[in-house]
C-alpha cells in the first residue's frame, strides 16, 4: 500500500532536517528581522542562531545543532552569502555532513538536493544526463534531460550539498569548476546553457584522512572557502553532544531515555579520547593509538547500540556489559595490532581505575 505523501516524513526513521526542526526554523523565521541574502529562508544571524542554539525574544528555545567554535559557524554561514563555495573539512565524525545538511535546511528550506560522493560518481551526478526513451522518441531536446542536483540549484537558486567530495574521481570532481567560477553549466550537446540564479551555492564535505585518494585540483581547491571542522575541545562537550544526539536517536527507535546511561556515555567518551589521543585524561600515562579514528559518531553508535541491547534484552537501563562489545568492535579494526593495543589500555589504564571494575569485567569478558 502506498502511503500519503504527508504521512511518509511523520513515520520517518531519520526525518530531513527541515522537517525535524520545522518549528524551530518557522519561529526564526517570524522573529528574523535582519537582512536575509536574495532566496534565503533566513538572515546569516538566524542561521547561525539555528546552527549553535538559543532563546527567542517569544521565549522559543532553539536547540543547539552543532557544539563547536561559533566563530567557525560564523566564517561558514557569511562563506554562503557571497559566491564562494564552502568545503567543510575534517577527521571522520566531526560533524560535517550534519552541518551540510542543517546549513542547506536553514539557508533554502531544502537539504534533499544532494550529491553522495564515491569512487563510482559518474560525470551525469554534477551535471546531467539523459531519459533515453524520450532522446530515443523525440530527439535531443530539454525535455529528455535528466538535470543533477548541482543542476536544479543552480536554476532554482538552492543549496546543493556534495558529500565526501575527495572519493569522487578527478575528472568527476573537475566539472565543478566551471560551475563554481562562471556560475554556469554548459549544455554542448544542445547548444545551451544552464546560468546559476542568486541564491545558488554549494557545501561541500571532505575528509581529512582521503588526502591522496582524489585530492582536489589546485584549480579546484581555489573556488572554496575552506573551514576546518575540529574534534570536540574538552570532554564535557563530547559527552554532551553524545547525550544528546543519542536521545534524538533513542526517541525516533523507542529506546530508553540518556539520562539513565550517563555514566556509561562518560566511560565511552573518557576510552575514545584517550585511545584517540594516545594518553590518560590526567596526563599520567602514555597509551597507544588503535587504526581506526574513535570519532564522536562512532562514540554514538556505539551508545545507541548499547541502548537497544538494554531495551530489547536487559532491564532498559544502559550498563557496561550494553556497551563493551560495541567498543571492542570500534577499537578493534586491525585483529592484530589493535588487539593488542586494546588489551594493553585494559589492563594498564582500565583495571587500575577506580569505580571502573565493573566496565573492566565487561570488557574483558567480551575481548576473550
Amino acid at each position: 500500500m502506498t502511503m500519503p505523501e504527508n504521512d511518509k516524513g511523520a513515520d520517518a526513521l531519520r526525518p530531513h532536517a527541515e522537517d525535524a526542526f520545522a518549528e524551530e526554523l518557522k519561529a526564526l523565521a517570524a522573529a528574523d528581522d535582519r537582512p536575509r541574502p536574495t532566496r534565503w529562508k533566513l538572515s546569516p544571524w538566524a542561521v547561525a542562531t539555528y546552527l549553535l542554539g538559543g532563546t527567542l525574544a517569544d521565549g522559543t528555545v532553539i536547540t543547539p545543532k552543532y557544539a563547536g567554535p561559533r566563530r567557525i559557524v560564523e566564517v561558514a554561514v557569511s562563506t554562503l552569502a557571497t559566491d564562494r563555495a564552502l568545503l567543510l573539512l575534517g577527521v571522520p565524525g566531526t560533524a560535517k555532513t550534519w552541518v551540510s545538511e542543517h546549513l542547506a535546511a536553514a539557508v533554502s528550506g531544502d537539504s534533499t538536493l544532494l550529491v553522495q560522493g564515491t569512487a563510482g560518481t559518474p560525470e551525469e551526478a554534477m551535471r546531467y544526463g539523459w531519459n533515453y526513451a524520450r532522446l530515443l522518441a523525440h530527439g535531443p531536446g530539454r525535455e529528455a534531460l535528466v538535470p543533477s542536483p548541482v543542476m536544479r540549484a543552480m536554476a532554482e537558486g538552492s543549496t546543493v550539498r556534495v558529500e565526501e567530495l575527495t572519493r569522487i574521481p578527478a575528472d568527476v570532481q573537475d566539472g565543478l569548476i566551471t560551475v563554481l567560477s562562471e556560475k554556469t553549466l554548459p549544455i554542448p550537446e544542445l547548444g545551451q546553457e544552464v546560468q546559476a540564479v542568486r541564491g545558488f551555492n554549494l557545501i561541500a564535505t571532505a575528509n581529512d584522512r582521503d588526502r591522496g585518494v582524489n585530492e582536489l585540483s589546485s584549480a579546484l581547491r581555489r573556488r572554496f572557502n575552506t573551514v576546518v571542522l575540529p574534534l570536540p575541545a574538552t570532554a564535557h562537550a563530547e559527552v554532551d553532544i553524545v547525550a544528546r544526539r543519542v536521545d534524538q536517536m533513542g526517541r525516533a527507535l523507542d529506546l530508553p531515555a540518556v539520562p539513565e546511561g550517563l555514566e556509561e556515555i562518560r566511560r565511552v567518551v573518557t576510552v575514545f579520547r584517550e585511545l584517540r589521543e594516545g594518553v590518560t585524561a590526567d596526563g599520567r600515562t602514555k597509551v597507544k593509538s588503535p587504526s581506526g579514528t574513535l570519532s564522536t559518531a562512532e562514540a554514538i553508535s556505539v551508545v545507541t547500540g548499547g541502548l537497544a541491547l538494554a531495551a530489547h534484552f536487559g532491564d532498559g537501563v544502559l550498563r557496561p556489559s550494553d556497551v563493551a562489545a560495541g567498543i571492542l568492535g570500534a577499537v578493534v579494526r586491525d585483529p592484530a595490532a589493535d588487539q593488542v593495543v586494546w588489551q594493553e589500555y585494559l589492563e594498564a589504564v582500565v583495571r587500575e581505575r577506580d569505580g571502573w571494575k565493573d566496565f573492566y569485567r565487561a570488557c574483558r569478558e567480551v575481548t576473550a
